[in-house]
């Protein structure tokens, strides 16, 4: 069954091209039926091919279907790469793709363009399962700029907005960004490496490369930069709250399973190469904590329903990031795993509530919703809860982890720890803070006669609650991977360090009760401090980082498009095309017809030609 490892971005792939080819004219039920069921086809192939591949004991298995290129010494093949890791992320991805389909046939049902919408799904799940299946470093970027391509189209599914398709070009453009520092990357690993092969070049690096050598530290800084990018971290992180523009199971798609993690796979990939350059590995543990605190921050501050969830993904990716940089690569991956329940479960709860509302985001116009949506009201219980880490749901144990695995870190572990545990206070804070708004309290005119939904609907929120309470005891086979990293195993910390780590999100989950829900304390009272505007209006805004950002690049930019509207290098060109016509205006009225002058022409310049050849 390994063999057939290729089916699993095949099925969806061609999934894509019977639904492109029909040009949307089948019928509906067909659409759903090929959009959804490619990408189960692609799940059952993947449970068979990792019981198989983990009873078999091995460590590793590659499979190459053909050789992709051959230019001298480089000859990447289009080869599948199967291990712990690849298994976690082929599982993960299809699985929970799958539910996301299914749901988005229910929640896409009225739309007009429902064939499109699961054409780029189906392309979507191709292109990240090439990702994370390839053998190569090739293979990987060809999966990597799929689904940024797919990104662009899902986020601007409805480009009759205006709005919706500058956050498509918002997205594309930034995470191009990205992308370059990864090519350029590539690029140098196969320079001084030989190879783009990824167990290949990291064996040739930890044979040539010292730790900390220039080189090691060149190409990690240039994947770590296409990891910001795709993974939406610091500096690159603006434009993962605008893709909410997008129909909300593209949004459970790109943040809880999928694009999102492609950087934390990257990195996890490829973490020899960090562990060759430590300042490096924990500049990305910086990365990740400096992202989770402001995007919590931010999160308290939004009143869109999906913007909040989108900013808490960026903060849960922060926290896999600090995994990362710690050395728990186990406990980052497992955190990627247990996300992708919790996260997708809220998205794909929050769609049936906007539908439900008559499609209103606006946490504030809804209220009191609880009894009149009760699968939604469970669900968000349950994400909520595996989202603040509360004891014994899937969230606390991979936070857990990560959290404990920075404390035992030396040096400034003890100042990640903090960082890191101060984050899951503010998450309580703000998590509950939307629990709380939205399903309690006064109904604010948004009070819908039934719950928008139906097996397609609600049996994937379902799942996800299931997966969501008991997914912290899946292990994750990934020690074999990570043999000589931090794994997903005990540490040796006091009672007191982990009853602090259980405490802070209880406790935000209590300020945001006693805010929200007993109103015992006054946000209007807190609100009315002139700090706490200051506070709001910068963290509203995302600490600014849209502001510097058009400042220093997109004003100047659209500036020079201003004066230079009439483009300087076409009008010389313009010119040179200008100067051949009139030569040719006047080489035309030599064509007089006239033998005569046609021969007088001709004994002129023979004449000419004698007298130059004379002379000199």
């Amino acid at each position: 069954m390994q063999d057939l490892i290729w089916l699993l971005p095949t099925f969806p792939l061609l999934g894509f091209l019977a639904l492109v080819l029909t040009s949307g004219n089948l019928p509906r039920q067909i659409v759903a039926f090929i959009g959804a069921g490619s990408v189960g086809l692609s799940f059952i192939a993947a449970i068979f091919i990792a019981f198989e591949f983990l009873a078999s004991g091995e460590d590793y298995f590659v499979k190459e279907v053909w050789t992709w290129m051959s230019v001298g010494a480089f000859n990447p093949g289009f080869s599948f790469y199967l291990d712990g890791l690849s298994v976690v992320m082929m599982l993960v991805i299809t699985g929970v793709g799958f539910l996301i389909h299914s749901y988005a046939t229910g929640y896409m049902a009225d739309d007009p363009s429902f064939s499109r919408f699961f054409s780029y799904m189906n392309l979507f799940v191709a292109a990240m399962l090439m990702l994370v299946l390839g053998d190569n470093l090739v293979v990987l970027y060809l999966g990597w700029e799929g689904v940024g391509l797919c990104s662009y189209l899902l986020i601007g599914f409805w480009y009759t907005k205006p709005e919706n398709g500058y956050a498509a070009r918002k997205a594309f453009v930034v995470t191009r960004v990205g992308d370059t520092s990864m090519a350029i990357g590539l690029f140098l690993l196969f320079a001084q490496l030989g190879t783009l092969n990824i167990q290949d070049l990291l064996h040739a690096a930890e044979l040539e490369w010292t730790t900390g050598s220039g080189l090691a530290v060149a190409v990690s800084l240039l994947l770590l930069g296409g990891a910001v990018g795709k993974s939406a971290q610091l500096p690159l992180q603006t434009w993962l709250p605008d893709a909410m523009a997008g129909p909300t199971p593209i949004s459970a798609l790109i943040h809880a399973a999928t694009m999102v993690t492609a950087g934390v796979y990257l990195i996890a990939r490829t973490h020899i190469l960090f562990e060759l350059a430590p300042t490096v590995q924990l500049l990305v543990a910086w990365i990740g904590l400096i992202t989770l605190l402001m995007a919590g921050f931010t999160a308290l501050t939004q009143s869109d329903i999906k913007r909040i969830l989108a900013f808490s993904t960026v903060s849960q990716i922060g926290y896999m990031f600090l995994g990362l940089g710690v050395g728990a690569w186990s406990a980052a991956i497992f955190h990627l795993m247990t996300h992708a329940f919790f996260k997708a479960l809220l998205f794909l709860a929050s769609g049936t509530v906007i539908l439900s509302v008559h499609h209103e985001q606006s946490i504030f116009k809804m209220g009191g919703l609880r009894k009149a949506l009760p699968v939604s009201f469970a669900s968000f219980l349950i994400g909520s809860l595996a989202l603040t880490a509360f004891p014994y749901t899937s969230g606390y144990f991979s936070k857990d982890e990560i959290l404990l695995a920075a404390f035992e870190l030396e040096g400034v572990g003890t100042y990640l720890w903090l960082g890191g545990v101060i984050g899951a206070f503010f998450t309580g804070i703000y998590t509950f803070r939307l629990f709380f708004i939205v399903f309690f309290g006064e109904n604010k005119g948004h009070l819908p006669e039934k719950e928008v939904g139906g097996w397609h609907m609600n049996g994937p929120l379902i799942l996800l609650m299931i997966l969501s309470l008991v997914g912290g005891f899946i292990t994750v086979p990934v020690e074999a991977v990570f043999s000589h990293g931090a794994a997903h195993g005990e540490h040796h910390v006091s009672a007191l360090v982990h009853g602090f780590m259980i405490a802070m999100p209880l406790v935000g989950i209590f300020i945001s009760y006693m805010f929200f829900y007993a109103k015992k304390w006054s946000i209007e009272d807190l609100m009315s401090r002139p700090i706490a505007q200051k506070l709001h209006r910068l963290w509203h805004s995302g600490w600014g980082m849209d502001y510097i950002y058009d400042r220093i690049f997109v004003f100047p930019f659209v500036w020079l498009s201003r004066i230079n509207k009439d483009d300087l290098i076409d009008k010389l060109y313009t010119f040179i095309a200008m100067v051949s016509r009139l030569a040719n205006t006047y080489v035309v009225r030599t064509q007089t017809g006239y033998l005569r002058w046609y021969a007088l022409s001709v004994a002129c310049g023979l004449i000419i030609i004698l007298v130059v050849g004379v002379l000199l």
